[in-house]
Formats: C-alpha cells, structure tokens, sequence
C-alpha cells in the first residue's frame, strides 16, 4: 500500500452497507447444545441470501447515497463466495444494471481479499465499485458459530472529478508474514483456528510494523488520528493491537460483534461505513485489518462528509434486526439440520440460455413502459395491455421503487427452504403490478396495504446453480 498522490483527492464517494434482518441470540445456542453462546446477538443471513445478494443490497445502498458515477470496475471479496469457476461480481454488476463495458471481478478465498480489493482501488485512477460479504458460521457450539456474523458492505472509489470525495485516502502501509492461524479447505463449511498465543505474537509484530510505516509514509503520528478501527478474526490480536500499533490512546471505534457478530472480510469497511456515518469533516480514520499480515489504511473525512447522507445507517439496520430467530431455523438455513421439507416437488434448475436472453430483468428488474398510455409492464412485453401497442415500449428499472400489497396468500405447500412461502400482488407507486414472494416477514404481520420495497434474493438452488431474483420485503 503506497501513499496518496497526485492533484485530485482520491478515496471514498460513498458507502452502502448490508446487515440482515434477522438475529440469533447466542444464549439460545447454550439453551439448546448446554455450552457455547454467550451474552449478544448474532446477525444472520436469511436463507434466500448469500455472499452476493448482499453485495448487492449493500452496493444499492451505496448507490441511493449520492450521485454516483458508472464506476471502471466492480470487485466482490468474500471467502464465502456462491460459485466457483464461474464469476461472483457479474450477478452484481447485472443487478446493477451496468453496461457490458464495466469490468467484474473476484478477489475471493480470505479475508485479506477485500483489503486486496481496497487497496486496487484506491491504487486506480478511475472510479471502482468494492463490495464484500460473507455468510459466516462454524462447527455448532463452536466459538465463531456464536462470534461470526452475517454482512455485506459497498464503497465507491473515485476522484473528485467523478463525485465529491468524502474520505480522502491519505496513504497506508502493510506487513506480510506467512503463520498458520485461520484456514479452510473449499469443501469445508467452518474453519479452523491454531492456538491463540501464537498467532498474537505474530500479530504483534505486523502491527507494530505496519503502523510504523504508515505513519512514516504519511507523516502523521497517533496523535493526530482521532478514531482507531482494529478488526480482524484473531480476538487476542485484536484486542492487543491498539498498544502493539501505538495507538492505545486513541478513541477505538465501535467493533459491532457484540449485536451482529464478527462479518469477516468486510467488517472493518462496515465498521469504517458505521464511523462515517456520524464522522464531520477534516477527522483522520485509521483503519487496521489483520489477516494474514496487518493492512493500516488512513482516511480523512473532507467538507463533503457533512452533506452527505447515507441510504440506511449501520446503527439503524443494527437497531432493527429481529431478534426471535430460533436456533433450530438457524441450524436449517446452514445446512446443519437436514428437515423435512414441503412435499411439493424439488425445482428444476434454471436454464442458461432463457437467462442470459433476460438479464435485464431477472437480474436488473428492468420492466417496460409503454410510451403511448404510460403502462408498465412487469416482466416487460411487446404489447401493451393497454391499447394494445406493439414495440412502443422503453425500458424502465424498478428495483427501487417502492409498492403496496393489494393481496397475499400463505402457502405451507409450496417448495421453501423456510416454509411457509407468503405470495403477494404488488402494486408499484408510479405503475405496474406484479407477483412476489415476500421474505424477512412473518405471516402474521402480512395485511393488504403493506408497503414493500424490492430486494436481491437467492430463490433456490438446484443442481448446484443459484436461481438469483427479487422479492418483496417490508419497509421498516
């Protein structure tokens, strides 16, 4: 990681971040196994999500926040990516709705990715999309099952002539060491983790090094930083690093875990997203990741912070989880509790051909809007359901419009993971109407007049292919 150079400003245009709705208490899981859990709660994703429909939610939210720039490239870190062999960053981007022209990338198997992915970034010249997210979870009764949390996060990268910038990068530094500390092989689903003493001392030393350098390549010292960000999966290293990196007295930001748990590869950009949402101008960020070595990156908050207002602020998506998942359903949506499931039939995978014909709207919801009588069809067609013209349509994105439900049903029948499915007809405000299925909602709480909005969902899997697609959600 090098020092920021040149005329233009370069660094953070905006943010968006991704904390699901639902949240596990830990205690539950002690209730349940007899050990394990604690005090606090974990955030969980819901079992239509994964790594990339938060990247996603995350990316929106970093797109609603200010008046953003068609980036050069978009990057998607995880070390719980959906796919492999095939590209994760290209359903974001498509849900995104970008033009073929805009690069999609991986940076994926740890969580020094999305530092890699970072550092790339600020390292362009040009304006870069960086997500990242995880579904973390461990053995049952393990320390990270109750520790580890669910989360997606987005920030822009760019220059001030692409948007105001609104944390300059002012520069960095990083220290690399091979150790045996956290590992995973591909076919497993929790990892593995050496005794603690020894990865703190390596730890110890990387900070302490890469602290150094980044105060030196910047010429600051820790006296001028007012908030310190340490994060990283090592909990002794963590809670060390502070004193290792000189920084002891200076203000610690709020780590997150104890409502929503340690998110992995974007937990420091979430807990950074978490600071700059209350942050006013001219503050110096130091953001410490430690993975595999220590990445120090500095920021400082310019006069654009204080206009800007983003989409969903940590705190508030933190405050409103639901607390009542339980431990049972918890275990199902990993893949931990094999239960019975509805006895429809199994779905068949998604075809390729049908949906590369319609990735507009089955990534990007994009409907259709007849130019004559303003009626919006969803999916979009040739002929208007009113009037009946033919080829007169422009295409119209609908993602971020909100709707109403008009009516709904509760299927206990119908093939769900998490039965059962609740179907509802939206009306949306502007136009169109269309069937959905409605997720983070208990039946109860569904009524006709509902508002909902639309989000990037996982709807099945099948055959080892991702069925991705929207659904309605509440607003809240």
């Amino acid at each position: 990681m090098t020092q920021s150079t040149g005329r233009l400003r370069r660094g953070i245009l905006g943010y968006g971040t991704h904390v699901p709705y639902y949240r596990l208490q830990r205690s539950s899981i002690s209730a349940a196994l007899g050990s394990g859990g604690g005090k606090g709660t974990r955030a969980v994703a819901s079992y239509d999500e994964d790594a990339t429909s938060m990247a996603v939610e995350a990316a929106r939210g970093a797109l609603r926040s200010f008046d953003a720039p068609i980036p050069a490239a978009v990057y998607f870190s995880s070390v719980t990516p959906p796919y492999l062999d095939k590209t994760n960053a290209n359903a974001v981007h498509a849900a995104l709705n970008y033009p073929g022209d805009v690069f999609a990338g991986d940076m994926v198997g740890s969580v020094r990715s999305t530092t890699a992915a970072l550092t790339a970034a600020l390292n362009d010249r040009r304006a870069v999309l960086v997500t990242a997210a995880d579904v973390r979870t461990g053995r049952p009764g393990s320390g990270d099952e109750a520790s580890l949390g669910d989360a997606g996060v987005a920030v822009m990268i760019g220059s001030d002539d692409d948007a105001p910038v609104i944390a300059e990068w002012v520069g960095g530094a990083s220290a690399t060491g091979e150790f045996l500390d956290r590992w995973r092989q591909p076919n497993w689903n929790y990892s593995r983790v050496w005794e603690e003493r020894f990865g703190e001392s390596v730890y110890k030393r990387l900070v302490t090094e890469a602290a150094n350098d980044a105060f030196k390549a910047t010429e600051l010292s820790a006296a001028d930083i007012d908030k310190v960000i340490i994060t990283g999966l090592h909990g002794r290293a963590v809670r060390g690093a502070a004193g290792a990196a000189g920084v002891g007295e200076v203000p610690a930001a709020a780590d997150l875990t104890a409502s929503i748990g340690n998110t992995g590869s974007g937990h420091g950009l979430l807990a950074l997203a978490n600071e700059l949402d209350q942050a006013a101008p001219d503050q110096l960020l130091m953001l410490v990741s430690l993975a595999d070595g220590c990445d120090v990156t500095i920021f400082r908050t310019t006069d654009a912070i204080a206009d800007y207002v983003p989409d969903n602020p940590v705190a508030e998506q933190v405050a409103g989880g639901n607390d009542g998942l339980d431990y049972a359903k918890f275990l199902t949506w990993r893949g931990f509790l094999d239960r019975e499931p509805p006895r429809r039939p199994d779905p068949d995978a998604p075809a390729g051909p049908p949906a590369q014909r319609n990735v507009a709207w089955k990534f990007g919801f994009v409907g259709s809007r007849d130019r004559s009588s303003g009626a919006v069809h969803l999916p979009p067609q040739r002929v208007s359901v009113k009037g009946g013209a033919v080829d007169e349509m422009e295409m119209v994105p609908m993602a971020d419009v909100e709707a109403v439900v008009t009516t709904y049903t509760i299927d206990h029948l119908a093939f769900s993971p998490s039965p059962p499915t609740i179907a509802v007809v939206v009306d949306f405000d502007g136009g169109g109407r269309f069937t959905s299925q409605l997720t983070d909602a208990d039946p109860d709480e569904v009524e006709i007049g509902m508002r909902v909005r639309m989000t990037f969902r996982r709807m099945l899997t099948a055959d080892g292919v991702h069925n991705y697609f929207w659904k309605a959600t509440p607003v809240r």
